[in-house]
């Protein structure tokens, strides 16, 4: 089946402190979309990528890519992230059966993990995402901060990065469900979920990090060479 690949790189990363946007900035000598580009092409399951970058920022990420010369195509992001994977999905070539969407912000996703998924649905499933089961013990707030229960964690997974999806059931989820939904979706997977679609879990590990704090770009650094990648 001919797939593309989504690239979510379109966040400024407030919370990083630094002037560039999160995907741009450097992660073991090499902007941190770049990991994400390399692990979804070396899977060997992507025919192409399409990365949505900041709006203002496309020719930023082209030239740190080399968008042009690769046969990457970069488009601009929108309001939130679910209306940037819509730009994502507007972009990609019609040929396109299936659709994996991943953040800049795993770079340690490996390319074993983008095949994973893609395997994952052809098992008869609309969606698949990689997740994690849940470890920590889960407490639900109650009034001025104090512990109103303890959450059973029997069953309950982490999403994360990458999902895959028929771009068929994607895009018909995102034509029934109203912007509303839409707009407060966390990840692809609960938009394919609202609108009726089955999505797969797919066991990832605990070394697929989301880079959201300053402190988060050493971790990453220290897990990409102790794989062997940096």
């Amino acid at each position: 089946m001919a797939t593309a690949c989504i690239i979510v790189a379109a966040g400024m990363g407030v919370r990083m402190g630094s002037r560039l946007p999160k995907a741009l900035m450097p992660v073991a000598g090499r902007p941190m979309v770049a990991w994400s580009v390399e692990s979804a092409v070396a899977s060997g399951v992507v025919d192409e990528v399409v990365i949505v970058a900041p709006p203002g920022r496309l020719r930023d990420v082209e030239a740190v890519l080399g968008a042009a010369g690769d046969g990457l195509r970069v488009v601009g992001g929108g309001d939130t992230r679910a209306h940037s994977v819509a730009n994502g999905l507007a972009a990609i070539s019609f040929e396109a059966e299936v659709v994996l969407v991943h953040d800049a912000a795993r770079p340690l996703a490996s390319p074993e993990l983008f095949r994973a998924v893609y395997e994952a649905i052809t098992t008869g499933v609309d969606g698949a995402i990689a997740a994690v089961p849940l470890a920590d013990t889960l407490k639900r707030e109650g009034d001025d901060r104090t512990v109103a229960e303890t959450v059973d964690r029997a069953g309950l997974w982490l999403a994360q990065t990458p999902q895959g999806f028929h771009v068929s059931s994607l895009r018909d989820a995102y034509e029934r469900l109203g912007d509303d939904e839409i707009a407060k979706s966390t990840d692809c997977a609960s938009i394919l979920e609202r609108a009726g679609g089955s999505v797969a879990l797919v066991a990832s590990g605990s070394s697929n990090l989301k880079v959201t704090l300053p402190s988060d770009v050493a971790l990453a650094e220290y897990l990409l060479q102790a794989a062997g990648r940096a």
